[in-house]
């Protein structure tokens, strides 16, 4: 995939993401280092199952690419981005670790974001809210393993889709958006997530878990999914006044690499770029 080299970076307040699992071998770990390339910020939160544990346990992938993305991280938090790490359950190992720092990054079970408008945003992974992971282990991992199947027929597919010069596309997203149970499933989660915020008295809750990428309104909160880097390849992230937006990097890229470098010492501006990709 071709990195955007000729704009200025996309320049955010803060910056959500979610559900890489790296060492998973349907992580598209390429699209994530070149967002994280592309855009600075000042708060940047790893919202859970960023290493893919579970999957490890089958067996080690982790080729370079997934290094790179670690690498990208940690050169952000070395550079000042105040990094936060809030483990999921696929790296629910690093929760016997919270407090603790390393390589500038903080490991938190969940944190209150506020933004630059003043509201208050409970952060965290979202597995608590999944009553299959809590009460199921056994069927949660085999529900894994029947995903992991899924993922590695997305990958074939859009290696046909890219011989025939067509975008990217999710097969699994396409599925969960028509399989009625699959609906269910995250309505109850949306309505949960929300149900918690209010019990926390702020304005609304920012996770990930659910693969589903969703910024609404849930009975007066704000409920904000950052979706993943399987599927979708999406992010949230907050303007400089506050506005928290959902970024689908697959379409962003296009958008970006679309465009023609300018001929003149300076580069070409990007917010026109970010405007026009932005799913809200």
């Amino acid at each position: 995939m071709s990195q955007v080299t000729h704009l200025r970076p996309l320049k955010y307040r803060s910056i959500w993401i979610s559900d890489v699992h790296l060492g998973f071998r349907g992580c598209q770990a390429e699209f994530l280092l070149d967002f994280l390339q592309s855009t600075e910020c000042k708060q940047l939160y790893l919202v859970g199952d960023i290493i893919d544990v579970w999957a490890m346990k089958g067996g080690l992938f982790w080729p370079q690419a997934h290094n790179n993305v670690v690498r990208a991280i940690l050169d952000k938090a070395r550079g000042g981005t105040d990094v936060v790490y809030v483990p999921g359950n696929h790296d629910e190992v690093l929760r016997g670790h919270l407090g603790s720092e390393f390589g500038n990054v903080r490991l938190r079970d969940e944190i209150v974001h506020e933004t630059a408008d003043g509201r208050r945003f409970l952060i965290m992974h979202g597995d608590k809210f999944d009553q299959v992971v809590q009460n199921g282990r056994w069927l949660a991992m085999l529900g894994s393993r029947l995903y992991d199947l899924l993922l590695a027929a997305n990958h074939r597919l859009n290696a046909l889709r890219r011989r025939f010069g067509f975008g990217y596309w999710s097969l699994a997203a396409y599925l969960k958006h028509r399989v009625k149970n699959a609906v269910n499933y995250i309505g109850n989660f949306e309505q949960a997530v929300a149900d918690e915020a209010r019990r926390q008295e702020v304005n609304g809750m920012i996770c990930g878990h659910i693969h589903h990428a969703e910024i609404r309104e849930i009975d007066g909160v704000s409920y904000c999914n950052c979706g993943d880097w399987v599927e979708s390849c999406t992010a949230l992230v907050e303007h400089h006044d506050g506005t928290i937006e959902l970024l689908r990097w697959t379409e962003a890229h296009q958008v970006l690499t679309s465009e023609q470098p300018v001929p003149q010492p300076q580069p070409a501006p990007r917010p026109a770029a970010a405007a026009a990709v932005a799913a809200r």
